[in-house]
């Protein structure tokens, strides 16, 4: 959970995903003309989200698609639920 969460420390990366999580798949070329940001570092931040396992690539001819995989946010979202419930609870009472 934490490399998944340090993944998401950067806003690039959480609007890269945010993206991502609204289409079937695209290539690094169309993050960079939404984003404004230079290729190097759009491929950077995908890279990233990548490692972490938050986004999926497969090759395409000569092009790379992204997408958000989508089974491992659903994993993420459940273990950061249950961690901020497990934490905001009443700490048991001491003897």
């Amino acid at each position: 959970m934490a490399a998944k969460l340090a993944a998401l420390s950067h806003p690039a990366r959480i609007d890269i995903l945010q993206h991502l999580a609204g289409i079937d798949a695209c290539c690094c070329k169309d993050v960079v003309e939404r984003m404004h940001l230079a290729q190097s570092t759009i491929s950077q931040h995908l890279k990233v989200l990548v490692d972490a396992g938050l986004v999926r690539v497969t090759s395409e001819r000569q092009r790379s698609r992204y997408e958000a995989d989508r089974a491992a946010l659903a994993e993420l979202s459940v273990a950061i639920s249950s961690l901020l419930s497990s934490c905001a609870g009443h700490p048991s009472s001491q003897a």
